[in-house]
């Protein structure tokens, strides 16, 4: 390779990563480029927004306690905990259902199901102030210069990466801020993880519905659950990994070959949308599709089960739905958006997710439990005569 061509690559991912931190000059020619990629024209972000998402990035867990001194509701925690072990039971019940799995790979996957170890909410180090000190002791930061303390966040944390490749791996470790509105399955870890900032409306609030919860954060957690038995996760495809998170085969050839079997299906079916006349991949999205339908699965056989133990829950008033209803439009309505055509192409291209209208459409066209509840005849839109199921 030319030697100009890659100084010239090392100085454009330098400036690209420093633009934020710098004056108006290189803020209006970043504006211009994500333009040109997405075709919307970035508004002016007021400088408290600024601060607070630069303050995030440099001091996630010293601003995650705060946020969860002012906003988390510690029942919450607890809340979350048993309704991970609602969903986990659930999934295990099913996979004694599946007739496509021989007894020992169900044998190991239900022993992986019941290894995962999952983290909620927050750690615990981050409302203790000197162990919060601790995990910030290095970094130096200037009253006065904003670009300055960027720097010496980069340096900080590489030498914190660094710091880390001569220690043992942590299960205790978050690679999530808890104010974060997200969360994730790691394989090598098997576990999955839910910050603060996820458990909050329109994914769980303590006040809602159990129907909207289980539809909301209980198929989040159910999805996150599912990654375990994926075939492309986030991060790796998760069936590879056993109940320890080694990457090593655990599969029975026969179950492998029925499982591609399923995932074939699914594959075929989300190829078949489009978003402005292009195509989803279905191969692309595939870990993410399974993590969505089985997650979906999990959560409603979850809720059926507390409704089982606990009675039926009082109807909300006026909106003319069943709880069961309420349930799969609570599920839909978390992915309400609205995206620009250059944004969804790129995430046609990028996105190992479906576009949040197929990510809803498609996984619901697959639940027997939502084709009955709603009604929709075989050849509906909704009920196209082919169901695609893997868990």
């Amino acid at each position: 390779m030319n030697a100009s061509v890659l100084n010239n690559y090392l100085i454009w991912n330098l400036v690209q990563k420093t633009t934020s931190s710098l004056d108006r000059r290189f803020e209006s020619a970043q504006e211009k480029l994500l333009e040109t990629l997405y075709g919307t024209k970035k508004s002016c972000t007021p400088r408290w927004q600024t601060c607070i998402s630069n303050t995030d990035d440099a001091l996630g867990f010293a601003l995650g306690s705060l946020f969860v001194k002012a906003t988390f509701d510690r029942q919450s925690k607890e809340i979350a905990e048993g309704m991970i072990s609602e969903i986990r039971s659930a999934f295990e019940e099913a996979l004694g259902q599946l007739v496509w799995m021989d007894e020992k790979t169900r044998q190991a996957a239900k022993e992986k199901a019941d290894a995962i170890y999952d983290m909620i909410g927050f750690p615990d180090f981050i409302l203790e102030p000197k162990e919060l000190d601790d995990v910030y002791d290095g970094y130096e930061v200037s009253e006065d210069s904003f670009f300055q303390n960027m720097l010496n966040l980069y340096n900080f944390s590489a030498k914190v990466m660094a710091d880390q490749l001569r220690k043992p791996p942590s299960r205790d470790q978050w690679s999530m801020t808890p104010q974060t509105v997200n969360a994730y399955y790691l394989p090598t870890k098997n576990e999955i993880v839910f910050p603060a900032g996820i458990l909050q409306a329109p994914f769980y609030a303590r006040n809602h519905p159990k129907a909207l919860n289980f539809g909301g954060i209980g198929v989040v957690m159910g999805h996150e659950l599912t990654h375990a038995f994926d075939d492309q996760g986030e991060f790796s495809s998760g069936r590879e990994y056993d109940k320890e998170g080694n990457l090593r085969p655990w599969w029975q050839n026969e179950s492998l070959a029925a499982f591609r079997n399923h995932t074939a299906c699914m594959e075929e079916q989300y190829n078949q949308y489009q978003v402005n006349g292009e195509r989803l991949n279905g191969r692309q999205t595939l870990g993410e599709n399974i993590a969505d339908n089985g997650g979906l699965k999990a959560a409603y056989n979850a809720y059926k089960a507390w409704l089982r133990k606990h009675g039926e829950e009082q109807q909300l008033p006026a909106v003319g739905l069943t709880n069961h209803q309420l349930f799969f439009v609570g599920f839909a309505q978390v992915w309400c958006s609205v995206r620009t055509p250059e944004s969804s192409h790129e995430g046609l291209v990028t996105d190992p997710h479906s576009p949040a209208r197929f990510r809803v459409l498609g996984t619901l066209s697959n639940s027997r439990d939502f084709l009955r509840h709603f009604g929709c005849p075989v050849g509906s839109s909704m009920n196209p005569g082919q169901l695609c199921e893997v868990w």
